[in-house]
């Protein structure tokens, strides 16, 4: 079998991309071709996972001037003949695409290829790419349902996540409660602003509260000023620019506050966790604010709109979890009946079907 994965840019569309890869790989023997763009996090994960990376030159439509977006347009009948040619050197039996830049050109030069394309959509609302191949798709693996509706002979199989956040510890009632504070790898600057100034009052009203902040590299040496000046006691409150072990970090949390990618949401399912969520107001197509909805309605998280937030809201949100332990265990289990543990597994199974079709009409 091979098989060529397509897309990329954040490491929201790259990392379940290698999960797939690895899966089609040890349980199909597949044989893999990454097609992605320079200026993406694929040009780095890629090669280091051990797959070959094939790069193609193309920009973005959305959010951009229109300079830009003129060079894109000008670009993308050229993208489109470079993959063509890949998938025609290469001869795969399905084309996977993720969403991002070099989904679009990718899956057009499946679709004109006459090749099985499957789309992985692992937001609430597709991008740009997924959207305008959806209707031409051989099939799709969607993380929420909504998003179904863009696709042909689409299937709800989540996001794959790492095995590790399914098997975390569960809490001790007994233990002091913590708060994990996880702006994505940039960080947040509404959270590395907002929590120093609510650090002191918050730690004050929640015994034996203590706060764990991802701040990003660029502001994590001035959110750990602003903590350090706002009077909380400094042996309950951590900064870091970025931290490790994630699933480690996700088991020691009483309530996570973070953003809503499609990849941390995963997360937070897998690892069964309450949360407040802040979606980042200039995702693409509102993406963030449309996962947290999901999350919302289902009773898992609660959704605030940075342009509405304040500290006192932000705090007084904050203190009526923590302090109702009832709530935030009923708030993990309708969480985590939203994971997919299966979801690598079923994604690679829908690409060996239409990979079969392939080698029997070949």
């Amino acid at each position: 079998m091979r098989v060529v994965i397509a897309g990329g840019g954040t490491g929201g569309h790259i990392i379940p991309a290698l999960a797939i890869a690895d899966e089609l790989k040890s349980a199909f023997a597949a044989e893999m071709l990454f097609i992605g763009s320079p200026r993406g996090l694929e040009s780095r994960l890629v090669p280091q996972a051990g797959y070959r990376l094939e790069l193609i030159q193309v920009g973005q439509l959305k959010n951009v001037s229109l300079m830009t977006r003129a060079r894109t347009l000008l670009d993308l009948p050229l993208g489109i003949m470079r993959c063509m040619r890949l998938l025609r050197d290469f001869h795969p039996h399905a084309v996977v695409g993720v969403g991002g830049y070099a989904s679009g050109p990718a899956m057009g030069a499946a679709i004109l290829e006459r090749i099985p394309a499957l789309a992985f959509e692992p937001n609430a609302a597709p991008g740009l790419a997924n959207r305008l191949v959806g209707r031409w798709v051989t099939g799709a693996a969607v993380n929420f349902a909504p998003a179904a509706r863009y696709f042909r002979h689409a299937q709800v199989t989540g996001i794959p996540v790492r095995s590790e956040f399914f098997r975390l510890t569960p809490r001790l009632a007994a233990e002091p409660p913590h708060l994990l504070v996880f702006g994505g790898s940039q960080g947040a600057r509404v959270l590395n602003t907002i929590l120093p100034k609510i650090a002191a009052p918050l730690l004050d009203a929640v015994p034996g509260l203590t706060i764990l902040h991802q701040a990003g590299a660029r502001h994590a040496e001035t959110t750990l000023a602003a903590y350090e000046a706002s009077g909380a006691p400094p042996e309950r409150w951590q900064v870091h620019a970025f931290l490790d072990d994630m699933p480690r970090r996700f088991e020691a949390a009483d309530l996570v506050l973070a953003r809503s990618g499609a990849s941390t949401v995963a997360e937070l399912c897998a690892a069964g966790k309450p949360a407040v969520l802040v979606p980042f107001p200039q995702a693409a197509d509102d993406h963030q604010r449309k996962n947290a909805e999901v999350m919302a309605g289902a009773g898992a998280a609660k959704m605030l709109i940075e342009a509405d937030l304040t500290p006192s809201l932000l705090e007084a949100t904050l203190r009526e979890l923590l302090d109702n332990a009832a709530a935030l265990a009923a708030m993990g289990e309708r969480a985590r009946s939203l994971a997919h543990p299966d979801a690598a597994l079923r994604i690679a199974a829908m690409v060996a079907a239409m990979s079969r079709r392939t080698s029997k009409a070949g």
